[in-house]
């Protein structure tokens, strides 16, 4: 396996550099659904704001998180790591140190020269509600990009305001969200995450060497999380922050697809597969 290509690093910052986007602390919060009588679990991911404006700085000021910054800094560091963001964080000493300890992490993540799957191709007006759906696909693990118009390559193109996405259907983001999920169909999804609603996953992929990044968003372990990658790898290494014996388990190979488990994922993880 050759890996190419250095990755960006995100650094530390009291102030925020000019022009830099600001961006908010990377976390869960809990709301309660009235029509079952339980919580319901609202990701707060960057993703999409990155992916939104390329080549930009990013600033996370995480002084006014009300997670502590022990948790906060490790993920907001593996967060701008996974998106290739220039990205400078501002946080407190607790904050400061983990974060040192998530970025000797990432130094021992491997640079690969790999172009971001997609399965939907967005043409984004520059609208909120274009922003909000980026945002719902992203927490839904529906892997898109961003294209000036339709690529006939993608299984789903949205332009909204088209015939077929009118505006109106933009108020409720969740549901287009499942709109598009249904148009493309999950049998036919590059990549699936079973077990949790609150890690987001990112896939890079050439054919012949494919790189899943996991990302926990609950400050807690997910136990026994599924993943399942479009294409026929054999070998499987997996590398996560603070888990250094952590092993896949449950590795299968069939249907032109590729499964497996990681028993416990903690903040961050990269899974690296080759032919």
């Amino acid at each position: 396996m050759i890996w190419l290509v250095a990755a960006i690093l995100p650094a530390l910052a009291a102030d925020a550099p000019p022009d830099a986007v600001k961006l908010q602390a990377p976390q869960v919060e809990y709301h309660v659904n009235e029509a079952s009588a339980t919580t319901s679990p609202w990701v707060d991911a960057n993703g999409w704001q990155i992916v939104r404006a390329p080549g930009k700085h990013f600033y996370y000021d995480l002084s006014a998180s009300k997670i502590p910054s022990a948790r906060v800094a490790p993920l907001a560091a593996a967060e701008a790591f996974v998106y290739g963001a220039q990205a400078s964080i501002h946080t407190d000493q607790a904050g400061t140190d983990a974060f040192n300890r998530m970025l000797d992490f990432l130094k021992t993540i491997p640079g690969a020269d790999l172009p971001v799957v997609a399965d939907i191709g967005v043409v984004d007006d520059g609208s909120d509600e274009c922003g909000e759906l980026m945002n719902m696909l992203a927490r839904r693990n529906l892997l898109y990009k961003i294209v000036t118009a339709p690529d006939p390559k993608l299984a789903v193109n949205v332009s909204l305001g088209s015939k077929e996405y009118p505006k109106e259907g933009a108020a409720d983001p969740s549901m287009l969200a499942q709109k598009i999920r249904s148009q493309l169909g999950d049998e036919h999804r590059s990549l699936r995450v079973y077990g949790s609603e609150v890690v987001i996953a990112r896939l890079e992929s050439d054919g012949a060497h494919a790189r899943v990044h996991l990302l926990n968003y609950a400050f807690r372990p997910v136990v026994g999380l599924r993943v399942r990658v479009a294409g026929s790898y054999a070998h499987q290494t997996v590398r996560a922050f603070g888990k250094p014996d952590l092993k896949l388990q449950d590795a299968a190979v069939s249907g032109g697809a590729t499964e497996f488990t990681l028993p416990d994922l903690g903040t961050y993880a990269v899974v690296d597969l080759t032919k």
